[in-house]
């Protein structure tokens, strides 16, 4: 008889245990926000991004959907960057006021009526083409569906100020990029 209680108090005790580990929340999430479906028919996730949206080719923005954007959306804002950049986060591409009835943004870069692209990592406006200085680097495309219009953000961190408490869902797309031509 013993030997028959002993599992089943193991396997009660497991589940809660697990739980008990496991955060509920991340920091600054709404337990309840939905989350997009972030995809490119140019690659898929975990993919390397080819090479002429990069700086061994054209720098082409890449095409970039999302699906699954909650009733209530007002807008929509897109953020690339590349979390593996020597000197920090290097932002390549920044959209906001992209409206909440699109679920694309096509190759090229071309933006939807009221969309704004604002200054990326080196300074200019648009998209920039991963070109990393050495090894193989993680590109994050992350798209969110916010409550509200922002305003053109100057840069990635007045971006994340401005939608802090406004965002309904968000989703990610990560693909990677490693430079063909020599330094």
């Amino acid at each position: 008889m013993r030997t028959h209680i002993l599992p089943l108090i193991l396997l009660a005790v497991s589940p809660a245990r697990a739980f008990a580990d496991t955060p509920t929340t991340k920091p600054n999430v709404t337990p309840d926000r939905q989350s997009l479906v972030v995809s490119s028919s140019a690659f898929s996730a975990g993919k390397e991004i080819p090479p002429k949206f990069t700086c061994d080719g054209k720098s082409t923005a890449p095409p970039l959907s999302w699906s699954n954007v909650p009733r209530g959306t007002q807008s929509i804002a897109v953020l690339v960057d590349d979390p593996d950049a020597p000197k920090g986060t290097f932002t390549h591409w920044l959209v906001t006021g992209i409206p909440p009835t699109a679920t694309a943004l096509a190759e090229g870069g071309k933006l939807p009526q009221g969309a704004v692209a604002a200054r990326n990592g080196k300074g200019s406006v648009g998209y920039t083409g991963p070109c990393p200085p050495s090894g193989r680097h993680r590109y994050l495309f992350r798209v969110f569906a916010l409550d509200t219009v922002i305003p053109s953000p100057r840069d990635k961190d007045s971006l994340l100020q401005a939608i802090d408490g406004h965002v309904l869902a968000e989703g990610e797309l990560i693909a990677t990029y490693q430079k063909i031509t020599p330094p």
